[in-house]
């Protein structure tokens, strides 16, 4: 499995506040920051705290794009929003005892038990993702919606290209055509437009339930790993570019338990025996070829249980997390898996 690296996000006077800043170009426009890589992906930090998250927010709308000293945020926040921050930073330190004993409650709901287990924690990091997500969603489009109806039409997120260019309709990657398909696939309701929930799909692929969306994902990875161009994946092309990927994430998931040969996964994951693996046949693995933020929180979840789980009854109580207070303010990464391919909007 791959080597997994723990840094810690909060630990000086000056923590990093920018959870959600922009770092990359989806096409031609800044919508979301993609800032760490776990087993060969890039991922955001994973959010276990929503006041930190929102400081953060909150730094980013003002302009403050660099690292800052929490106790200097009153020379551009709100007083409401000072003292918030000031209640749980002490000499420009966050309190990490004091934010976990004030989180433990939120977290130990279902049931109230003295102990919070699997499905409460990422319950809770799972909620933080999401208000990740429609933030810079939310962003994006009151940036690029000129006309303010709430919606992005195609025109308006391909205003880079020419009359003559979305005429031609060019299919080939970054062309108008190709990122018309991307709008087109998200456009549930086919009126031509993005409602909010439409746009959140196309900004965030990843994490959709849009099956066009899904199937559009599979057919830009398997053009990545399909070298004779055959349309399908012969067992060889899975092991080369697929099986890996797999293999690490439910190595991790299971501690090594169990983990399906390539052979057998392949097998199982050919359903009509043909020896060849169609998009579709892959559809059970999208989540791990193309992880999104919904699925690195349940990810994120394992590991923290795993690692601050010392009595290994599956929940985790409040000494068992103050025992382990800094993990609860670091993030996952991995930077030692060589063989990994960027998603889509990495590409761009």
């Amino acid at each position: 499995m791959a080597k997994v690296v723990v840094y810690t996000l909060i630990a000086t006077a000056f923590i990093v506040l920018i959870l959600f800043s922009p770092s990359k170009q989806h096409g031609h426009h800044v919508y979301g920051g993609r800032r760490n890589r776990h087993l060969g992906y890039k991922h955001p930090v994973a959010t276990f705290d929503p006041l930190v998250a929102e400081l953060g927010k909150l730094a980013e709308n003002k302009g403050l794009g660099d690292p800052i000293n929490p106790l200097n945020l009153g020379n551009h926040l709100f007083p409401d929003e000072v003292a918030a921050a000031y209640e749980y930073f002490s000499e420009g330190k966050l309190n990490i005892t004091l934010r976990l004993i004030a989180l433990f409650p939120l977290l130990d709901k279902a049931p109230h038990d003295g102990g919070v287990g699997f499905k409460e924690l990422e319950a809770w990091i799972a909620q933080q993702a999401i208000q990740g997500l429609n933030y810079r969603t939310e962003k994006e489009l009151a940036l690029l919606d000129k006309d303010e109806d709430g919606a992005i039409s195609f025109r308006e997120y391909l205003s880079q290209f020419s009359n003559e260019d979305l005429e031609k309709n060019g299919p080939g990657h970054g062309e108008a055509g190709w990122w018309k398909e991307q709008l087109e696939n998200a456009d549930a309701d086919q009126n031509g437009s993005l409602s909010f929930d439409e746009f959140k799909d196309f900004l965030h692929p990843e994490d959709s339930e849009n099956e066009k969306v899904q199937k559009w994902l599979l057919r830009e990875k398997m053009k990545r790993m399909d070298h004779d161009g055959g349309g399908k994946l012969d067992f060889a092309e899975f092991l080369e570019h697929a099986y890996g990927i797999y293999k690490n994430y439910v190595e991790f998931e299971t501690a090594g338990v169990d983990v399906p040969t390539a052979e057998e996964k392949f097998a199982e994951l050919d359903v009509n025996k043909d020896k060849f693996l169609a998009v579709e046949e892959l559809k059970p693995i999208l989540r791990y070829l193309h992880p999104g933020e919904l699925f690195y929180a349940k990810h994120y979840t394992s590991y923290l249980i795993q690692q601050a789980d010392d009595n290994k009854d599956g929940n985790l109580s409040l000494d068992e997390m103050l025992n382990h207070e800094n993990i609860f303010y670091s993030t996952v990464y991995d930077e030692s898996n060589e063989d990994y391919d960027e998603d889509y909007h990495d590409e761009l």
